[in-house]
């Protein structure tokens, strides 16, 4: 079962009550210790395991504090924005012609970032039987040396 601990700041101290459970009160000097101190008061008052139940901290928020994060709720969803309009028109330049120190230049970001957002597709296995013909012709020269 999942308890409420709903706490509100009163003098140097958090008040905590649990609505679940009537004359469930308790007190913590700092927020992080409100979880414990509510398991604890619900663990006497049932006389149960205190590890037996979850505890769901709820603070009450001061108005600066509720404006705060939803700012920054908000920044996180326009960076987000900001970065899938960013990957989209790195793709578009590069396959438009552009180099990837233009499309860097016109995105104000570094040509590395362009190159991470929207990389190159990987040529045909040309590379990589370059690598096993020059691996060959070494080992065989080595083969020949030792002969």
């Amino acid at each position: 079962m999942t308890y409420t601990a709903k706490c509100v700041r009163s003098g140097d101290w958090w008040a905590i009550t649990v609505p679940e459970i009537k004359g469930v009160f308790s007190q913590a000097r700092r927020l992080d210790q409100v979880e414990a101190m509510a398991r604890e008061a619900i663990a006497l008052m049932l006389d149960v395991d205190p590890h037996s139940f979850d505890i769901e901290v709820q603070p009450e928020l001061p108005q600066e504090v509720s404006r705060a994060r939803e700012a920054r709720s908000a920044l996180r969803k326009a960076e987000q924005s900001a970065e899938e309009a960013t990957v989209t028109a790195a793709q578009a330049l590069l396959a438009k012609g552009y180099t990837v120190r233009d499309a860097g230049a016109l995105l104000g970001i570094s040509p590395q970032r362009v190159s991470q957002l929207a990389p190159k597709k990987a040529t045909g296995g040309s590379s990589s039987k370059t690598s096993k013909g020059a691996g060959a012709g070494f080992q065989q020269e080595q083969e020949s040396a030792a002969a």
